[in-house]
């Protein structure tokens, strides 16, 4: 297999992709007397380009987290070939230059965070006074400043998450490999995260990241990868991957009955003291002139289109995405 071709440079930086996978399959013994294997990942071609957010989703056993133990050499490919920042998938050089978060970060709860990024520190290499610093900046930035003390079999599941982000962005790194980031995490530390990430772009870093939580994906990504049983579907700008056209448009008014003059017809949905209506883009006119000659008035209006969960269901062979499946956005753990 030829390494991909680097490109020159420009500004100072390379051209080449951040990672670069050619074939790599995983597969696992199933059954104690009658063995067999299964496949967990089956010939993945994926290029992930400098300075980009690509989120890695898909269902429970798609094959997210084995893809992201292999890359980070945690597990053995079967056959196929990767290159991390230019670097040959065994070469311990780019492991200098990237940062891992694993699904369920296993820490030792007997230190204290600080202890435990010093120690993360001194494998980097960094100095006694940059460790110190880097530790107290990145505890501030994961928001466990005013626990930098506490020894960690003291910390929640979400506490420890943080930690575990905070370890992995101690070396500073140019690739950030995340497994499920927001797992365990209260809506403050959802945000605090994903404001983390997006900041690791606009700092020209490059980060991938595993989620089943469609929203994140939606949220945070410039590209997604859309993995099935192993197999990679599809890979794009949400642009591209969904029909971003608005099917119709939601208006939210109060003062004003349903079937009223002018709104026969429409779809419409009370919620608490308004009324949600479904209209066609080309009759939003019409409709708000019917609702203000109702003597009501309207509260907003929402385009409405196809999102990455309505893509999944449709690929996947489900039922078309229904009111509970929006609210939920995600298949569970995985």
């Amino acid at each position: 297999m030829v390494q991909p071709e680097v490109g020159p440079a420009v500004g100072g930086a390379s051209r080449e992709p951040a990672l670069v996978t050619k074939g790599l399959s995983k597969s696992y013994r199933t059954g104690h007397i009658i063995q067999g294997r299964r496949p967990a990942l089956v010939d993945l071609d994926l290029e992930v380009r400098r300075g980009e957010i690509l989120g890695y989703v898909g269902p429970n056993g798609s094959g997210k987290t084995t893809t992201l133990k292999l890359l980070t050499g945690l597990l053995r490919p079967d056959r196929g070939e990767a290159w991390v920042l230019g670097e040959p998938l065994a070469s311990r050089a780019w492991r200098f230059r990237a940062g891992y978060l694993p699904e369920h970060p296993y820490l030792y709860d007997y230190l204290t965070p600080l202890e435990y990024l010093d120690y993360a520190g001194r494998l980097f290499g960094l100095a006694r006074d940059k460790r110190r610093q880097r530790s107290r900046e990145l505890l501030a930035l994961v928001g466990l400043e005013r626990s930098a003390t506490l020894p960690m079999r003291r910390f929640s599941k979400g506490m420890l998450q943080r930690a575990g982000l905070a370890q992995a962005l101690v070396n500073d790194p140019e690739l950030l490999i995340l497994d499920e980031p927001m797992s365990g995490l209260d809506p403050i530390g959802r945000r605090l995260v994903r404001d983390l990430i997006l900041r690791q772009r606009q700092a020209g870093k490059t980060v991938l990241f595993s989620t089943h939580i469609l929203s994140d994906a939606e949220t945070l990504s410039d590209r997604v990868a859309v993995l099935r049983a192993g197999r990679l579907l599809k890979v794009g700008a949400l642009g591209e991957l969904l029909r971003l056209d608005v099917t119709h448009l939601e208006v939210l008014a109060a003062g004003v009955e349903p079937g009223a003059p002018g709104l026969e017809g429409l779809r419409a949905e009370r919620v608490g003291d308004r009324l949600r209506l479904e209209v066609e883009e080309g009759s939003l006119g019409r409709v708000v002139t019917a609702i203000e000659t109702a003597g009501g008035r309207v509260l907003g209006v929402q385009p409405v289109r196809r999102t990455l969960e309505d893509y999944f269901f449709e690929e996947m062979g489900g039922a078309p995405a229904g009111a509970a499946a929006r609210g939920a956005g995600a298949w569970g753990e995985g």
